[in-house]
């Protein structure tokens, strides 16, 4: 057995990011074989993996990818279990290696992307120690194509017929900030105006108990009216100018906005709560036995 000098252990510790006891372990148990060391680890990586799968990851990053005529885009979400890993480095390159696969491939499924990238992922996993996920990803194309990404957790596409890539960038931001449903109120859906109704006439139960059914009916009008305003893009005031509408916006430049795509890292992902003085007290609890 070659002999498990303090120099090999900083090489596979270097290769691997693991930490040091691992790699003089792992070296002892390959014999000194740095490569079977690494197989080993790499092995044991995708079982550490497995057993974080189970680890909720509502944090982690957005990525935007832009082809060089504005005519294409990637956007992509990643998720971590703590915003802290979001910034690490090697977070970042993987999440930045996923999107350049996404978009040289021209995906538009997560499901390819996914495992093409398991082992990344798993390898990422066992070297941080937190759960690691590609959620999804949208690919659009269009005559213009804008974006907008605001620090790492929300990020925005915007598709124009007509118009250039700063106007596109813009309405992005507006997006960005404004978070409409909807692109106008001729895509809002009944099924959301009736739950937008339902909703205003539980919240406004004591204000509309006793008045005459036309009168009630006025005000369910001017709530939805007042909804599809401010569910769609094209109705909503431009954050930078709230005098003009954002469908006015456009126009004035000569553009129409075709459709856009937001994300925001975590949304619609339930997180579970944590009850820290509970967990404070069990870790002081366990030290005294």
């Amino acid at each position: 057995m070659a002999e498990i000098t303090a120099a090999l252990v900083k090489e596979l510790r270097e290769r691997t990011g693991q930490g040091m006891m691992d790699c003089k372990k792992a070296l002892t148990a390959a014999g000194g074989d740095i490569e079977k060391a690494i197989d080993d680890m790499r092995a044991a990586g995708a079982i550490k993996a497995a057993k974080k799968a189970g680890n909720i990851a509502a944090e982690g990053s957005i990525a935007v990818k832009v082809a060089d005529d504005n005519k294409a885009a990637v956007i992509l979400e990643v998720n971590s279990q703590t915003d802290f890993l979001a910034l690490q480095d090697d977070f970042k390159g993987f999440v930045a290696d996923s999107l350049e696969q996404a978009f040289a491939e021209q995906l538009t499924d997560v499901a390819p992307l996914i495992a093409a990238r398991e082992s990344a992922r798993e390898a990422l996993v066992a070297k941080c120690g937190e759960n690691v996920n590609i959620r999804r990803l949208t690919r659009v194309e269009g005559d213009v194509v804008g974006s907008y990404l605001h620090g790492h957790r929300i990020g925005v596409l915007v598709v124009l017929k007509g118009g250039n890539a700063e106007l596109a960038r813009e309405i992005a931001m507006h997006v960005a900030a404004s978070n409409p449903q909807f692109l106008s109120s001729a895509e809002v859906s009944e099924e959301a105006v009736a739950k937008e109704k339902e909703i205003f006439l539980a919240l406004n139960a004591d204000k509309i108990a006793g008045k005459p059914e036309n009168i009630v009916e006025n005000m369910v009008k001017g709530r939805i009216s007042k909804f599809l305003a401010e569910a769609s893009l094209v109705e909503q005031p431009f954050v930078k100018n709230p005098d003009v509408k954002v469908g006015e916006l456009a126009k004035q430049a000569g553009a129409e906005i075709v459709s856009f795509v937001r994300y925001e890292v975590g949304e619609g992902i339930e997180k579970a709560e944590v009850d820290f003085a509970a967990e404070v007290a069990a870790q002081v609890a366990a030290t005294q036995q």
